[in-house]
């Protein structure tokens, strides 16, 4: 099993719309780094800290996990949406994505300054990479904010 941490702005699809939606693909994603990541190491079962970015203070809220195989993002073939690629041909997909489902909100959200200030935490790739929306996090990070949250990580395996 690997460990993510995967970015949504808080005003546009924050924890409690994927509670209300169970599962949905994350879609949109036009960075090839986070693309690969999706494509080649996402793994169904994989989990996620949810991080809310762009808001004040940004925070981890809880946890999804990876529910699907990776397959074709279909907004990159759909003229009417943000996320439309003129580039990308059906028979060779530039843009690829997972669905995500959720798992649990923590009952207080962990803020960034708190993951900043935490020795065990000081190494994330979050804190090296701020402006991906997808990045590793390792099975001891992933335990430590579980903690901080007063939750046993070992309940959602």
């Amino acid at each position: 099993m690997q460990y993510w941490l995967m970015k949504s702005e808080l005003d546009v699809y924050n924890l409690d719309h994927l509670k209300a939606d169970g599962t949905e693909p994350w879609d949109g994603i036009r960075n090839y780094e986070a693309r690969n990541m999706m494509r080649d190491q996402m793994k169904p079962g994989d989990l996620i800290l949810y991080y809310h970015s762009n808001c004040k203070p940004p925070h981890i809220a809880g946890v999804a996990r990876v529910a699907s195989d990776p397959y074709p993002d279909p907004t990159q073939f759909d003229s009417s949406n943000h996320y439309f690629d003129p580039k990308s041909d059906p028979n060779n997909p530039r843009w690829i994505l997972v669905d995500i489902s959720y798992v649990t909100t923590f009952k207080e959200t962990i803020d960034r300054n708190v993951l900043q200030e935490d020795p065990l935490l000081q190494e994330m790739v979050i804190f090296k990479r701020n402006r991906l929306s997808i990045t590793p996090v390792t099975q001891q990070e992933f335990e430590r904010v579980c903690e901080i949250a007063g939750e046993d990580s070992s309940s959602f395996s």
